[in-house]
């Protein structure tokens, strides 16, 4: 695993100024940042706008007492894909704008979904939850001895509820 990490984070930056190379070349380096910055400011917008359905939809799937796990991997990839369209690259950007795609999204996220190992909790009825409420608990009945508490008539002084004070 540390090994794929470090073949990716040595390999994308190569790929992506071999790309920059060619594409500069082929219509220019001004547009070539142009089209780098236009497509963060779009992605980012598009991210925004999808984020809040994605959101909207998990409250939904909350609101139906079910496990919002699909919405969750949607909301991730749908950061990753953020993260890759506001680093500057043609291949990140191809894959940003591919996660951008809601159908390849959930698909993903649907197959991130199935693979993974998550543990619903938490989603019974409530009204089923407060009627069948059951509060545990010991008791013991101690019969009260006049002569031990005193006849009654007898203030504590000392007592902060006593009436003398």
């Amino acid at each position: 695993m540390a090994l794929l990490f470090l073949a990716a984070l040595i390999g994308i930056p190569l790929i992506e100024i071999f790309v920059f190379v060619q594409v500069g070349s082929e219509i220019g380096a001004l547009n070539t940042i142009i089209i780098t910055i236009v497509t963060a400011v779009i992605g980012v917008a598009l991210i925004r706008m999808q984020g809040l359905d994605v959101l909207m939809r998990a409250q939904t799937t909350l609101n139906n007492r079910q496990s919002p796990v699909n919405e969750i991997f949607e909301g991730f990839l749908l950061a990753i894909g953020g993260l890759f369209l506001l680093i500057p690259g043609f291949v990140t950007d191809t894959i940003g704008l591919l996660l951008l795609i809601p159908p390849l999204r959930r698909l993903f996220a649907g197959y991130m979904a199935r693979h993974s190992k998550f543990v619903a909790t938490g989603f019974q009825n409530r009204n089923a939850q407060s009627r069948d409420t059951v509060i545990d608990g010991e008791y013991e009945v101690i019969d009260e001895d006049p002569e031990r508490l005193g006849s009654g008539s007898e203030a504590n002084p000392d007592s902060p509820w006593s009436k003398e004070k």
